[in-house]
């Protein structure tokens, strides 16, 4: 491998001569290997199409040579097409508030453009990464700009397969709707219930995220880029930071707008708080709906036996024939995971002082993890277990008839204690509620039968 000498504020360094990257970025990934991992994707695009954007701005407000633009703006069209992408190597998580990131996107654009001018890689004099890639920006307007656009893309993931899953709680909603089951409070025998009208509510509680999540978007759009350092727009020209918003909605169709304070802007992330309270409620949503379908298909002999989860793999590798519900574990599991960096998120929003906030690289990494989690995680739960759930109606009647919990339609006639002795009477014996009531001689037998009919009961 051969190299080349680059040089910064801390001194000299090599770099491999092949690579887009610079010293900077090399700098930072010596720093901060610390999950292993890289940035995404989508946050790479984020950064191509802010970079792309300001170098049009700088242009056109007279601050950036047409040349280097039109250099500048070919590299982040590579970088969108899923070019040099490997290049972008330093870890998520970072001191600095982000600028190795940024300047990882500076060093690679600015070297690909002297590549398209004709020169060689590091030859900064024909583009540098701060002087012409970086121009009229901070780290603190780029990096959390890139992040609101990257949690948009990755939150229009999850919402759709939420819509799949909702639609699929719908279709079992309409399914199962003349199949009626015991209700259950505190895991005891409540009263009966439409197997249907559960996966109803199940559906609404779903709907309800995705109305939030959508919600959450909108938080989304109110970028800060323009603001600089912290707000004030230092360095920047006017019509440049008023340019900028419209340009960078245009490249990247996504609608954002300068915000209305950039101080604020810069110095706040509540806005990204508020996206993870809302994944961690739609987490909570899914995960009780996992649990709920854990109980309901235990079994198959000595359980619930009410549904059955399509078999999905082998459950044990020394008991032959279990087959576990995989599919809702790994949708608690995920929830777990998105509940967890909730916590993360929330400490760092929180620590931001005076006008920056340090902590942002932890905190977007986790959040486009939850984000990510959650799309994958709903999508096998609808795939793999929700669309293939089926009912076991006779296990369900059989439950309704000897349980002890339809005695509360004999209330409004017999009174609280009566019920609860004929309740008493039931569970000691093990005779049917609908027997000891012919005993006692209190209702004829068509009245009892009106009386313990469970589709009156629903």
């Amino acid at each position: 491998m051969t190299f080349r000498i680059e040089a910064d504020s801390i001194g000299t360094k090599q770099v491999p001569s092949e690579a887009y990257y610079g010293v900077q970025s090399l700098r930072g990934y010596e720093n901060f290997k610390i999950t292993g991992q890289k940035l995404r994707p989508e946050f790479i695009n984020s950064l191509a199409q802010i970079k792309k954007a300001c170098a049009i701005c700088n242009h056109k407000v007279g601050e950036l040579d047409e040349k280097i633009k039109d250099a500048i703006c070919q590299a982040c069209d590579e970088i969108l097409e899923g070019k040099l992408h490997d290049q972008f190597i330093c870890d998520p998580v970072q001191g600095g508030a982000g600028t190795t990131a940024n300047m990882n996107a500076n060093e690679v654009i600015a070297n690909r453009a002297i590549e398209i001018l004709g020169g060689e890689k590091g030859d900064y004099s024909i583009v540098h990464p701060n002087d012409h890639v970086n121009r009229a920006q901070s780290t603190n307007d780029v990096i959390p700009s890139a992040a609101k656009m990257t949690t948009v893309v990755l939150l229009k993931k999850a919402i759709k397969q939420l819509v799949r899953l909702e639609q699929a709680l719908a279709k079992k909603k309409f399914d199962f709707y003349d199949i009626i089951k015991m209700g259950r409070t505190q895991m005891q025998d409540a009263v009966p219930i439409r197997l249907g009208d559960e996966f109803g509510a199940y559906r609404r509680a779903i709907t309800r995220d995705i109305e939030r999540l959508s919600w959450a978007i909108e938080e989304m759009y109110s970028i800060n880029m323009g603001g600089t350092a912290i707000g004030t727009a230092l360095n920047a020209n006017p019509d440049y930071v008023d340019a900028l918003a419209p340009t960078i909605a245009e490249i990247s169709g996504i609608p954002v707008v300068k915000a209305a304070d950039l101080i604020d802007g810069t110095q706040n992330l509540d806005s990204f708080a508020f996206v993870s309270s809302v994944l961690k409620t739609c987490a909570i949503s899914c995960s009780k709906m996992a649990n709920d379908f854990r109980l309901m298909s235990s079994g198959p002999r000595c359980g619930f036996e009410e549904i059955n989860l399509p078999a999905m793999q082998n459950g044990s590798s020394i008991m032959p024939g279990k087959v576990n519900p995989v599919i809702p574990e790994v949708m608690s599991q995920a929830a777990f995971c998105i509940m967890g960096n909730d916590v993360s998120i929330t400490m760092a929003a929180e620590a931001g002082q005076l006008e920056l906030n340090y902590a942002e690289p932890i905190l977007y990494h986790k959040l486009f993890e939850s984000i990510v989690v959650l799309t994958g995680a709903v999508q096998t739960f609808t795939d793999n277990c929700v669309s293939g759930i089926t009912a076991n109606e006779e296990k369900c009647r059989e439950h309704v008839e000897n349980s002890v919990g339809v005695i509360t339609a004999i209330c409004p006639t017999v009174g609280y204690k009566v019920s609860a002795d004929i309740a008493k009477t039931a569970i000691k014996t093990g005779k049917p509620v609908r027997e000891i009531l012919k005993s006692m001689n209190l209702f004829t037998d068509e009245e009892i039968g009106e009386i313990l009919d469970p589709t009156n009961m629903v």
